[in-house]
Parts: C-alpha cells; structure tokens; sequence
C-alpha cells in the first residue's frame, strides 16, 4: 500500500469515527451538558468533506486558482474549533465542579483571566513573518495553542483533584478533558519535530493521524459505555475543599451592610458626664458633714 493511499484510508477512518462519535453525543442528548462540544463536533464532521472536496479541486491542474477558497476556508475552521475549544474546556471545568457553586463560579473568573493570560503570551511570542492573508495561520496557530495549554491545565486539575472532586475516571467530563488533553500533546509533540516544509505522507503524520484517531476512539468509547450517575458530593465540614468552596462563595457577596454612626457631640456628652459626677460628688460630700 502506498503511503498516499494509507493516509487516505486513515483521513477516511478519522471521518467515519468523527460521524460516529457525533451520532452517539446526540443520541444520548450530552448536547444540553455540553453545547459548546456538539457544536464542535458537527463543525468537524461537516467540513471534513467540503475540505476533501477543495483540497482534490486545488490539486488537479484546472484547479490552481481555488487554492484561495481551499486556503480561507480551512483556517476558517482552525480558528473556529479554537475557538469552540475554549468554550469547551470551560464546560469541563463547569461539570467538574458543578458540585461546589462557590469554587465553580470564582473557578470561572480564574479561567478566564488564564485564558486571557495564555492568548496574550501567545500572540507575542509568535512570528509575525507574512502579511495579509500569510498572517492567517500565524494567527490562528497562536489562537490554538494557547487553547491546547488550557486543555492541558484542565487535565492536569481533575487528575490531580478527582478525589477531591469525587470525580470518576468513567465521567463524560474527564472523557472529553482526556481526549483534548492526548490530541494537544500530540500537537505540541509532533510540531516541534516535523519540518514545516513536510510533506503530508511524512512518518510523522501517520504518528500524528494514529494518535487523532485514538483520541476519537476513546470518546466513542465514552459515548458508548453508560456514565455513571454522580451523587451527591457528602464531604465532612471541616474538609479543606468545604472551607475553599465557603470562601469562594463568600467572595463577591457584599452582603448585609451595617452602618456605624458615631455619636456627634461625643466631647459636649463627655463633658456633661464629668459635670454631673462632680455634683453629686459634692453632694455626697455635703452630706457626709452633715
């Protein structure tokens, strides 16, 4: 088999999984859980073919002058998956910690301030080398990378915090933080040591494509195999996580206001004190000699 047609087998494989996975994600209605996630599949598994499609017109000889089309419409969806992908990793973030109200809602702040933190780092340490349209994939590989370091910070939490969190390894929200996590290394991995200039039969893209496809098998996997219910978080009160969700859900609540008024003429009552214990001072004097 010819290395062209064994990546063609695998981009087939990876469409057919793709469709699969989304199947099972609305069949078992996880789109009212995590929104952003439905829309991220149906985005992946309807331009798959209509990038197929460009991508054979742009290579046939008639078809030199549609590589704009092919070009605008592929980082078209680069930047809206990274954009999806943010929006995906917070619902993650969310379900995680959907039994704790003060963590998850001061957790949201802290994210998205990291995310905007990630976007900003990112940006500046990219290589603005072309101009006009050439400054699209600068862009949004800076836009996506930024993404994958949230994903990876994700998965690191709940790996570290599942106990905490009572979080099973069977959740759909480890499940997707798992998958986006394996996919994100293997981006950073592969990157850094393909060639820019590689072609798309290279040795590496076949590591890369095997391990995308992985990736969607485990989230059919997840699809497929039913969750298991999670009950309610019983944790005793002097736990640590129940003294920071405490915290938490105080922070930002203003409460009950009280206002302290001093009294305005505290020096004349002062002074009035003074005056009546002097004259009964006198008095009990007075009738002493008496």
């Amino acid at each position: 088999m010819s290395s062209n047609l064994a990546m063609s087998v695998l981009s087939a494989v990876e469409f057919l999984l793709s469709a699969v996975l989304a199947f099972l994600f609305f069949n078992r209605g996880l789109q009212r859980r995590f929104p952003s996630m439905g829309y991220y599949l149906a985005l992946r598994v309807a331009s798959a073919p209509v990038l197929t499609i460009l991508l054979y017109i742009q290579s046939q000889p008639w078809g030199r002058n549609y590589f704009v089309g092919y070009f605008l419409v592929y980082w078209s969806v680069y930047i809206a998956s990274a954009v999806l992908l943010f929006f995906v990793s917070m619902e993650v973030f969310r379900s995680a910690l959907s039994a704790f109200s003060g963590l998850t809602r001061l957790g949201t702040v802290v994210f998205r301030w990291a995310a905007l933190v990630s976007l900003i780092v990112s940006f500046s340490t990219a290589s603005f080398a072309h101009r006009g349209l050439l400054s699209i994939p600068d862009l949004a590989v800076g836009l996506m990378r930024s993404v994958s370091i949230l994903e990876l910070c994700l998965l690191a939490f709940l790996c570290v915090c599942m106990n905490a969190l009572d979080l099973s390894a069977r959740d759909m929200a480890f499940g997707i933080a798992l998958g986006f996590g394996v996919m994100s290394t293997n981006d950073f991995v592969i990157v850094s040591l393909i060639s820019h200039h590689a072609s798309l039969t290279a040795p590496l893209q076949f590591v890369y494509q095997s391990v995308v496809l992985a990736a969607l098998g485990t989230w059919v996997a997840y699809c497929a195999v039913p969750e298991r219910a999670r009950k309610p978080v019983v944790i005793p009160a002097n736990s640590t996580i129940y003294r920071w969700n405490e915290i938490a859900s105080a922070l930002g609540h203003t409460g009950t206001q009280v206002a302290v008024q001093q009294p305005a003429n505290s020096f004349f009552l002062t002074d009035v004190e003074k005056v009546v214990d002097k004259v009964l001072s006198r008095n009990l004097r007075e009738s002493e000699s008496k």
